[in-house]
């Protein structure tokens, strides 16, 4: 991607895309994403709030270095990961080197993301929504509600703190996407750093929580 592309698909606003490459520039892993027991142990958790043991296809756009995606990687018989930051992508494709069914790709959302005929049963937006207007998060919800097949996941964590380059809250964020008519969500996890949300896209518009529980999936109530 050139650089007039990604100054295009930061027009509309948010973070700017000079951010990033600042933090790649002088740091392989700026946030010690490979290194923190705090991402450790929310990665441990993003993981076990998954509803399905397995997922057919996975998307995980803003993958940074690689290293929730190698989780992941086990959870998904197929997996597409993407970053802004080919410094970043860099990194992600060595760490998953050996993983044949993970393919990692330089992608600039909302102008990047997969199109109609690609399909995914998990969708992970983790620490990406804060990045964007309030806008442009209700479109890159649209759009991976598009991508999500029917009873397909889509999982949300973001960090709780004030960051100065942040667009958003990760309250707004998460309330924006409790908001959304075509997710119901059935799982929530919350501290004073984090927040975690899980959501379903039913195969039917109204179908109540309870019925799309791990439980009432598993056919155990």
């Amino acid at each position: 991607m050139t650089a007039a592309d990604i100054r295009a698909a930061d027009a509309a606003g948010g973070t700017p895309g000079e951010y990033f490459s600042r933090m790649y520039a002088g740091r392989p892993d700026p946030w010690q994403l490979a290194d923190r027991w705090y991402e450790r142990r929310k990665y441990a958790l993003t993981l076990a709030a998954l509803p399905e043991p397995e997922y057919r296809s996975g998307f995980e756009p803003g993958c940074s270095v690689g290293v929730l995606s190698a989780l992941l990687a086990g959870r998904c018989r197929a997996l597409l990961s993407c970053d802004r930051e080919e410094r970043a992508c860099a990194q992600a494709r060595q760490r998953l080197a050996h993983l044949s069914h993970v393919r990692i790709e330089q992608r600039v959302l909302p102008a990047d993301w997969p199109g109609p005929g690609e399909r995914f049963d998990l969708v992970v937006l983790s620490e990406l929504l804060y990045y964007f207007t309030a806008a442009d998060v209700a479109g890159l919800l649209d759009l991976a509600v598009r991508s999500l097949e029917p009873g397909g996941t889509l999982l949300l964590v973001h960090w709780r703190h004030e960051v100065a380059e942040h667009a958003l809250t990760a309250d707004a964020v998460h309330r924006q996407t409790r908001a959304h008519p075509a997710l119901v969500r059935i799982a929530g996890h919350g501290e004073p750093d984090f927040l975690l949300d899980v959501f379903i896209r039913p195969e039917r518009a109204g179908t109540p929580a309870g019925r799309l529980s791990v439980a009432a999936r598993g056919g155990l109530t």
